[in-house]
Parts: structure tokens; sequence; C-alpha cells
């Protein structure tokens, strides 16, 4: 049993790759809070080298009675030290997990990275994820380690961030005129950040997460940032996962 966060498919791909039983966190966040099973996993991306908030929310409301917890985190670029961090807010909440790993995949933050040039590089994602299965299977005992320079990134990262404007992600995005109403972007948004009106979507940012799901699936590029971006004009998602899986995955137009 694998319990995932997606925005743009990468840690959909992975956790498909290794179990068959998969729960959307997103989904998961507002039903049942007990699970077993003899394995549980745990896939998701890191934001600013942390589990994003919906899935700390989970962990924190769930319990899980299993004989292996492990932890698998999605990075981009740099990873920080976020198994440590991720090893820490797990103890935290009073949750011990036997195994967290980490893979390199593409990055989808806009702002950092041409997502033209993330899709012609290769992260080598199916052979990191084949040797992570294989310790899976084994119940290896394993945290992956972390440097002081892993660390010291993280730190810079925190001190960039205390220099930005306070409403800098209250106002990160506009929605343009090139919005055509489809409403994809209300359905793939795992907070519900996203209403239409007269035909047009608007966007609230009181509980966004910056996942970034919206921006990627506007079929339109009609959704464009406040700052500024290394290629407007281009999207992502894992070639492996269709939008119809992430709208799966995130939507929650029935949620009330």
């Amino acid at each position: 049993m694998i319990f995932f966060f997606t925005a743009t498919g990468n840690s959909l791909y992975i956790a498909k790759q290794i179990d068959s039983e998969l729960v959307s966190i997103a989904q998961a966040i507002h039903k049942n809070t007990e699970y077993q099973a003899e394995k549980i996993g745990i896939v998701c991306p890191v934001y600013g080298h942390e589990m994003p908030q919906i899935v700390k929310d989970f962990l924190k409301k769930s319990q899980f009675e299993t004989d292996y917890l492990y932890l698998i985190l999605t990075y981009g670029n740099r990873h920080g030290d976020a198994a440590e961090l991720a090893q820490q807010f797990a103890e935290s909440i009073g949750l011990h997990f036997d195994y967290i790993n980490i893979i390199l995949t593409a990055d989808n933050f806009l702002p950092a990275f041409d997502m033209n040039e993330q899709k012609q590089l290769d992260k080598n994602e199916d052979k990191q994820i084949a040797a992570i299965k294989e310790d899976i299977e084994k119940k290896r005992i394993y945290i992956s380690p972390v440097t002081e320079t892993d660390r010291n990134i993280h730190k810079q990262y925190l001190q960039r961030m205390a220099k930005m404007p306070k409403d800098t992600f209250s106002n990160i995005y506009r929605i343009t005129n090139e919005c055509i109403g489809c409403g994809i972007c209300t359905k793939v948004c795992p907070e519900k950040c996203f209403t239409m009106e007269n035909q047009k979507s608007t966007w609230n940012s009181d509980c966004c997460i910056m996942c970034m799901a919206c921006i990627h699936a506007c079929p339109m590029t009609a959704i464009q940032m406040n700052i500024p971006e290394k290629n407007p004009h281009a999207r992502y998602r894992n070639a492996n996962i269709s939008i119809c899986e992430i709208i799966k995955t995130n939507c929650q137009l029935n949620r009330s």
C-alpha cells in the first residue's frame, strides 16, 4: 500500500512502479485515518526541501499498523536535508520510518527551471526506482544520509525566503484572458483553490500549497506567474501520467 501526493505526475509514476495498491493523499486526507498493511509507503515531492503541508497534515491525522513504513521523496535539483527534515517531522508526531530515500527527477518549479529543458534531461529515474524497489522488497532499514553542505543549502533557502515580500505567494498567480473556462484547474487543484465565474477561472490563494498542478495543467497557459519564469510558455507533466490521472488523484469538486 502506497499513499502518494503528486502535482505533475512524478510521484505517481514512481508509486506505480513500486506497488499496485495506490491511495491519493489528496483524497485520503478527508476519509479514514487508520490503515493496515504489511508494508506501507509514502511517496511525495519536496517543496523547499520539505514534505508538502498536505502530506504533513495527512501523516498527523493517520495511524499506520505495519511491519515496515517507508518514505520516498522526489526532488528536481537539490534535496537539501530533505530526508533529515522528514525524519525530524515524523519523530515530532510520534511516527517512525524504517526507510527514507530520495529520487532525482524533473523539476517543475517554473521560476527556476525551463520545462522544455527539464523534459530533455535523463535523470535515470527508472534505475533509481529499481534500486529502491529492491530495498523495499528486502525491508531494508535505511535513512538517506545528509551532509553539512545539504543542511547549509536549506539554511540558505530559508534566508532567501525570509527576504521575499510577505504577499509574494498570495499574489503568485494571475489568470489571463487566454482562459477558455475549461475548468481543468478546478479539477487538478488538491486544495480547491479555483472556482469558475462567468466561464472564467478565479484563484483563491488562501489554501494554496504552491504545488503548481494548476499552472502546469492549463492547456492554454492562461495561468501565469507574477514573478519571472524561466520559460512562461513551457509546462510539464510526467510523460507516463495522463491529465485524467492527475484529475482523479487531486479533484476536490465533490467535497463540500
